[in-house]
């Protein structure tokens, strides 16, 4: 399985030399399909968007599990803001099956491409690390894996068993693709029992198209209404990025359907564009804004609701796992 590449330092496939075109060179051999695309001016960030640089002994602790096990994180391949923060506390969301997607979404760092073929070693390498790291709570990941069969769900019931083996008591949520066009991949999934099932809607239907052509909409709706269904105990979750040109009124029909199919927890964040080459920033919204969509969202009857600017799907995502648990525990009291 490839080691996690730290895309501003370490990057393999940066040209040789020190002349200013080796970064772009880089990017363009990350993102092919967008190599040709004009640029998107990087927005300087409002005041209300700061973190903390990372460089803590427990960040770098953290850090050297991570390439011991030559594991890949999502906190490092699509550059979260939050990596500082949550490898200080040795809170990580491993990436599976690669860093190479088959997707080209407008808004995500994640290299495209022709992945490599699987590694089956990873469940354990991945299972070894959770050991490591202590995790109570942890998140698995993955890119998309269009060109195989199942979309890869064989292999996220693999490290999700290998985690229970080796860890028990660690509580597990995934963040799957959308398994589009993978007939009977989510009951593979489902059936290895995760403690939480996140799928990201990432933006609203009018702007699927620019934003996240390979996808539908309604597909993922329903993915999620599949997993209340076939296992009405896992807790279900889906997030959004604001940012991209949608308006209000949107964001509260995608609540809407959401809440139809039973969805627990809904995360909403400020999108941030990686490169000159994705999908503009049209907005930075302001907080209270955040704090509406809170309100409204509780509201229509979500469990758990992170809205904030820096919010991301895997932010703080144990101790939001611990709220929900004690949300539905009082909801059946009641």
């Amino acid at each position: 399985m490839p080691a996690t590449i730290d895309l501003l330092n370490n990057d393999p496939r940066k040209k040789s030399g020190g002349d200013a075109s080796a970064g772009e060179n880089s990017r363009a051999l990350r993102h092919p399909e967008k190599a040709h695309r004009p640029d998107n001016p990087i927005q300087r960030k409002p005041e209300w968007i700061r973190v903390k640089a990372p460089g803590s002994p427990k960040y770098a602790e953290t850090r050297s599990i991570v390439k011991e096990n030559k594991l890949v994180t999502v906190c490092e391949e699509a550059g979260c803001p939050n990596i500082g923060e949550c490898w200080e506390k040795k809170h990580a969301t491993f990436m599976i099956m690669g860093d190479t997607c088959t997707r080209a979404c407008a808004f995500c760092n994640v290299k495209t491409g022709l992945p490599e073929p699987l590694d089956a070693n990873e469940p354990a390498y991945i299972a070894e690390a959770v050991a490591k790291l202590g995790l109570e709570h942890v998140v698995i990941t993955s890119v998309d894996r269009d060109d195989l069969a199942d979309g890869g769900a064989e292999h996220f019931a693999k490290v999700i068993r290998a985690i229970r083996a080796g860890s028990p008591k660690t509580t597990i949520e995934i963040l799957t693709p959308d398994f589009l066009r993978k007939d009977g991949a989510l009951e593979v999934v489902v059936a290895a029992r995760p403690d939480v099932f996140n799928h990201n809607l990432e933006t609203v239907p009018s702007k699927y198209l620019k934003v996240r052509p390979g996808a539908r909409y309604f597909h993922s709706i329903r993915l999620l209404q599949r997993v209340k269904e076939l296992a009405p105990s896992i807790f279900t979750k889906s997030g959004i990025m604001v940012g991209l040109g949608e308006e209000r009124n949107e964001v509260l029909q995608l609540m809407d359907d959401l809440r139809s199919a039973d969805v627990d927890f809904i995360t909403i964040g400020q999108y941030l564009q990686p490169t000159k080459k994705h999908h503009a920033v049209l907005r930075f919204v302001p907080p209270d804004e955040f704090k509406g969509y809170e309100t409204v969202a509780y509201a229509k009857g979500f469990l758990m609701v992170s809205a904030t600017p820096l919010t991301r799907s895997s932010h703080h995502a144990g101790e939001d796992f611990a709220r929900l648990r004690a949300a539905r525990a009082a909801l059946k009291g009641a």
